[in-house]
């Protein structure tokens, strides 16, 4: 499996020839939009009315929203969070199962999850999560989240890139809440089942865009 970063909470994730692809954004947020197939595509915010129709013919599979689903070689699942959706939007975070690796997109989470959606956020191998503070989790608050949940490894995201028009935090207070200091940004990662289980204590990866 490659994990690669495109800014915000837009992320590849290629197992062979099957690719998922995580919060693509329009060219209006200043960042340069992925242009590549996608079989599934993951949105962890939607605007109301929501469709559920692939927004271009680069897309197989859009999933919006709570439930299961199977799609070729991934298992997904999406839990609502419901304190943080209105009649405006849904949130929405998502459990990926692929190669035996269970990943979890915390997506535009602004705050703790629902106890029932938490208890559900176990055995988390990979686990991404917002790390520029607001509108999203603040870094005490995602380090905490991130201490609950205990994955293998912790991507952050959603974060001040260079180009990004919006306000964003910089990654600087995440990595001293998470007493890592100075990271060195890594161009992709590539993991396999047999390394993730080799991990005793969760590490750190900050992927370039």
């Amino acid at each position: 499996m490659v994990i690669s970063f495109y800014g915000e909470g837009c992320f590849k994730i290629q197992s062979g020839d099957f690719t998922i692809l995580t919060d693509p954004f329009e060219s209006s947020s200043g960042l340069t939009p992925p242009r590549f197939k996608s079989d599934i595509i993951l949105k962890t915010l939607t605007p109301f009315p929501i469709t559920n129709q692939p927004i271009n013919q680069l897309i197989n599979q859009l999933i919006i929203g709570p439930g299961e689903y199977d799609i070729k070689d991934a298992s997904v699942v999406g839990f609502k969070l419901k304190k943080e959706s209105s009649d405006k939007f849904l949130k929405t975070v998502y459990i990926v199962k692929i190669e035996g690796i269970k990943l979890c997109f915390l997506g535009h989470i602004s705050g703790a999850p629902e106890p029932e959606t938490a208890e559900r956020l176990e055995e988390i191998d990979v686990l991404f999560a917002p790390a520029g503070g607001k509108p999203f989790l603040e870094p005490e608050a995602a380090i905490k989240l991130v201490k609950q949940i205990e994955p293998k490894i912790i991507i952050p995201s959603f974060f001040k890139v260079p180009g990004l028009k919006r306000k964003a935090g910089d990654l600087k207070p995440f990595l001293e809440e998470f007493d890592s200091g100075k990271k060195e940004p890594e161009e992709k990662l590539t993991i396999k089942k047999k390394d993730v289980a080799e991990i005793k204590k969760t590490e750190l990866v900050v992927l370039k865009i």
